[in-house]
């Protein structure tokens, strides 16, 4: 058996190299020996894996710290000893290439798409529709049963979009596959790239009679009841989603998805702020100078509040917890009740004399350096 090569060696690196001086080397490796431009170099292919072993090894800190210590012997005997060129194929190594250079390894070096599973997955298209919602319905969450219009797979040839199962047979082009490959001659020597194939679109399948409901698509105009489940805290505009209820897909694709875009009603009396629900109390200034009880309208019903004597207009109350709730969060904003002095435009006679003997009380007149905060006093205090 014969000695394996010093990491540091293969990627000709130092041992005290830094991990940018590593990537760099490996990626000059890589290119070098990349089986795309040396097909059929059985030793090139080796040097290959072999320089994605090592850069495997050198490119973990953890790896690399125990290779400095013990070498080969870090790895011996373990499930992975072998690394990239002893226990992984060339597809396993294609896979790590996202790193070096720049994609998720689906594309080789020179920017071409790999198909290393061969046929494509169709997708069917997005849905988008909205959804009105009261305040209530918002403020506790709701589950909406709705009719969507959408494709379908054809219930007739199953989504194959052939007449019967005589009617397909493999590409001629790809031979099945769903890809082809083109060698090309560039400075750098031969290419190879993969494209999905033209004829079937990557399914790998053609048909010769199409289906007389579909008539080749595998899909059909439909219409499904779609049970959706509105989270409590949505507010107008907020866009859910539902995976794999858009547009089917023919051939055994995948669905798209269903996007709902939130519609708030308006309610009647109240008004949504954020997560606080804002409710105008218009009372009498004899309510607001002797004090009462007033019933007022919240999104959970009904509810008595007291108005203590001497309110002036403008002044906030606040019914904590009120509010809309936030988003998959036990917390609730409030309910804000801003005080509005109702003033009578006709009087009677005696109304009007009963008031011009109470005109002159010194009750009935501002105090100079008793008057109460502004409005935007006592609203700067209440958000602070």
């Amino acid at each position: 058996m014969s000695k394996k090569k010093d990491y540091y060696d293969v990627l000709g690196v130092q041992r005290g190299a830094s991990a940018d001086e590593i990537k760099k080397a490996y990626r000059k490796m890589a290119i070098k020996y990349h089986p795309d431009k040396n097909p059929g170099d059985k030793q090139a292919e080796e040097n290959f894996k072999e320089a994605a072993e090592a850069y495997e090894v050198l490119s973990n800190p953890e790896k690399k710290q125990r290779y400095d210590r013990f070498g080969h012997a870090a790895n011996a005997g373990g499930a992975t000893s072998g690394g990239f060129g002893g226990g992984m194929n060339m597809e396993d190594i294609f896979s790590h290439f996202g790193d070096i250079f720049g994609d998720g390894g689906g594309h080789d070096f020179f920017g071409q798409q790999r198909t290393h599973r061969g046929k494509s997955v169709v997708r069917g298209s997005n849905l988008r529709i909205k959804v009105k919602l009261t305040l209530e319905e918002i403020v506790k969450g709701v589950e909406k049963k709705i009719k969507v219009a959408k494709k379908i797979v054809c219930n007739q040839c199953q989504g194959s979009g052939a007449k019967d199962k005589s009617s397909t047979h493999t590409c001629h082009t790809c031979g099945g596959k769903g890809s082809v490959h083109k060698i090309t001659n560039t400075v750098l020597g031969q290419m190879r790239t993969t494209s999905t194939c033209h004829t079937c679109g990557g399914t790998g399948t053609e048909i010769t009679a199409k289906c007389t409901l579909c008539h080749g698509e595998g899909l059909i105009r439909g219409e499904e009841t779609i049970a959706i489940n509105i989270p409590a805290g949505v507010s107008e505009g907020m866009q859910l989603s539902m995976s794999g209820k858009g547009n089917a897909a023919p051939r055994g694709g995948i669905p798209g998805d269903l996007i709902i875009l939130v519609e708030e009603i308006p309610h009647d009396s109240l008004k949504r702020e954020g997560n606080n629900v804002i409710y105008d109390l218009h009372i009498s200034f004899i309510d607001a100078a002797l004090g009462a009880s007033v019933e007022i309208p919240t999104i959970d019903g009904k509810a008595k509040i007291k108005i203590e004597q001497g309110t002036q207009g403008g002044k906030i109350l606040r019914l904590k917890g009120k509010g809309v709730p936030e988003v998959n969060s036990y917390h609730r904003g409030d309910q804000l009740i801003y005080v509005n002095i109702w003033t009578p435009k006709v009087l009677s006679k005696e109304e009007h004399a009963l008031l011009e003997k109470l005109q002159n009380s010194p009750n009935f007149k501002p105090q100079p350096g008793k008057s109460e905060k502004s409005f935007f006093d006592r609203m700067k205090e209440y958000f602070e």
